[in-house]
């Protein structure tokens, strides 16, 4: 099966258990995303009872690791909430929800996870959210290098998080407040092909193309590198000659304390 990925950047810090607890409510009884059967984290052996979930066992997992996963019956789809954690790499949290790359063909859904994404960003504080198929995340998240001890090879990251600049364009961009005026102008018109739309919360929607299945393909990596050639180059990476952008977005300064995004 082909996964359709979407992928909510946090603010730097720890979301509280008190903003988990609305955002999982929220996807579970308003948008439904899935029916959860099973949560963990890379092993998802406790169960859940869709029809009365209990949201304090999901809590408590969630504040022993900082992060959680929450699937249906089987790994079609899931969602997982990270937050990050100061002493690796990612250095900032994310939520990823996982489906069929097929949800995306109806129009309805397409209409519905516009909205939803919006929704959730704006209730996190999120400055980045991205869209598409699992595999062109892969193309552009990932690099492979020879190993350092010259045995095989090894995967890195071509960008560690959003403070060090784009990945490349996705099926769907929605770039809050820093990327928003990272870009000014230049968001004012863009390629032909493109679509843009104003969703609130100085949350601003780039799409390339009109379907995600259009990654990967020759007409999808034109209409890509005429939108990075348009908003700027130097705001991402450079697969051809694997340089990191070298034009980043303003960040508010990281809290200083264990709080952080949903803090009271």
């Amino acid at each position: 099966m082909e996964y359709f990925t979407t992928r909510i950047d946090l603010p730097p810090g720890v979301l509280l258990k008190t903003m988990v607890h609305d955002l999982l409510q929220l996807i579970f009884e308003r948008y439904q995303w899935f029916r959860p059967m099973r949560y963990g984290y890379a092993s998802l052996q406790r169960e859940v009872d869709p029809d009365d979930i209990d949201y304090e066992a999901l809590l408590a997992y969630y504040d022993r690791l900082k992060a959680i996963t929450v699937a249906a019956r089987t790994d079609r789809d899931f969602v997982m909430i990270s937050s990050a954690k100061a002493d690796e790499p990612p250095h900032t949290g994310r939520i990823t929800w996982d489906t069929s790359l097929r949800e995306a063909e109806k129009p309805r859904w397409r209409a519905a996870h516009l909205r939803q994404v919006a929704e959730v960003m704006q209730r996190v504080g999120s400055p980045l959210a991205q869209a598409g198929a699992d595999e062109d995340y892969d193309r552009k998240k990932w690099r492979t290098i020879p190993s350092p001890d010259g045995v095989g090879q090894q995967l890195v990251f071509t960008v560690r998080d959003y403070s060090e600049g784009l990945t490349g364009v996705y099926w769907r961009n929605y770039f809050g407040p820093p990327f928003v005026r990272l870009f000014g102008e230049r968001l004012a018109a863009l390629p032909p092909g493109c679509t843009k739309e104003d969703l609130g919360g100085g949350i601003v929607l780039v799409q390339p193309y009109e379907l995600p299945t259009l990654a990967g393909t020759e007409e999808g990596i034109a209409r890509e590198r005429a939108l990075i050639e348009h908003l700027g180059p130097e705001c991402f990476y450079d697969h051809e000659r694997h340089l990191k952008p070298s034009r980043l977005p303003v960040l508010p300064p990281a809290p200083t304390s264990t709080g952080g995004p949903g803090q009271a």
